[in-house]
Parts: structure tokens; sequence; C-alpha cells
């Protein structure tokens, strides 16, 4: 049975306009360490990334981060991790893309839909099988399955991506659900 060692957390560089977001990304990070899992993030001490980070960290955690050296006087760093420097955000992504096991998806904004995006067509390409599941705080999430649903309708994609495509509601559910999807695929 397969063993979930890392998971890449993907998430907004913002806090966002609502107290939840912060919560779920502080609860991922505490519910990854207490599961023995390291983080891999995007490497800066800023939004819902630095918090998700930083509950991992002070929960007795491993946690990589992956940055840019040009992000590192726009978003800095924590202490006490280990912090990979890049020389750019394509090498970052492939690197979180490449560290991680499977993946949580956390609110953010464009630089978290890329990197949804990415891993997403990735898996549908048959370039990895790693778990892939969205933390759906306040049902932020709904309008991105929605689109995806809409490209399937209209023929643009697959239904199996659509099928790949895990919501959970609570932090602590997603970092279960990982494990319990890595652990029932082949080896």
């Amino acid at each position: 049975m397969a063993k979930v060692r890392s998971v890449g957390v993907f998430c907004g560089s913002r806090m966002g306009e609502k107290p939840e977001y912060r919560d779920a990304a502080s609860a991922v990070g505490t519910a990854l360490a207490q599961a023995g899992m390291r983080l891999v993030y995007g490497g800066g001490d800023v939004g819902l990334m630095g918090s998700a980070a930083s509950a991992a960290a002070a929960a007795g955690g491993t946690v990589l981060g992956i940055i840019p050296g040009f992000l590192i006087a726009r978003e800095g760093h924590l202490d006490g991790v280990d912090i990979r420097i890049v020389d750019t955000m394509s090498e970052r992504k492939k690197q979180l893309i490449e560290e991680s096991d499977a993946y949580i998806i956390l609110p953010g904004g464009t630089g978290t839909l890329e990197e949804v995006f990415d891993v997403v067509s990735r898996q549908q390409l048959g370039l990895h099988n790693k778990p892939i599941v969205f933390l759906n705080t306040a049902g932020f999430w709904a309008p991105l399955i929605g689109l995806i649903e809409h490209t399937v309708r209209e023929g643009f994609t697959p239904q199996s991506l659509a099928d790949h495509i895990d919501l959970v509601d609570g932090p602590e559910a997603a970092v279960t659900h990982l494990a319990e999807l890595l652990a029932a695929r082949p080896a």
C-alpha cells in the first residue's frame, strides 16, 4: 500500500476576503504535520501559503518551500523550514509537482489557477496519477467545477478528467481523503 509522503499545497499568496480561507489553510498545515506528511509549497511567507506552511512547521511538520529568487523580496520566506531557491516560476512549478505525491488545492488567484490547470492537465495526459483534492472552503471552487463540467458537456474535456476532481469541505477530511485515494491506487 502506497503512502503519501509529500503533499503539494497550492493556494493564494493573499489571504482573501473571508477568514475561513486563512483558518482552512492553517488547519491543512496542521493536519499534514499530524499525519506525518511533508508540506510542499511555493516558499513565501505571505497569504494562505504562508499560513499553511507556518502551521505545519509550528505543529512539528516538515516543510519544503520552493521559491524563485526574485520573489523573496516580495513574498519573503519562512525561517526554520527547507527553502529551495530556483530561477524561474516555471522551475518552481515543475519542482512543486515533482516533489509531491498528491495535491491539496485551496482558494487562490491566477497563480493557483495556473498550478491547478497544469497539474490537472498533466494527469489527463497520463504524466502522473497523483491524487488531487480541492478544499472547497466556503464554496470557493464551485464556479470552477461548473466550468469544467461545462467543458465536458461541450465536448472539450473528457469525463474522466471531471471524475478525478475531488471536492472536500474540511481540511482534516482533505488530508484523510488524499491518503485514502493514494492507498486505493495500484502501486
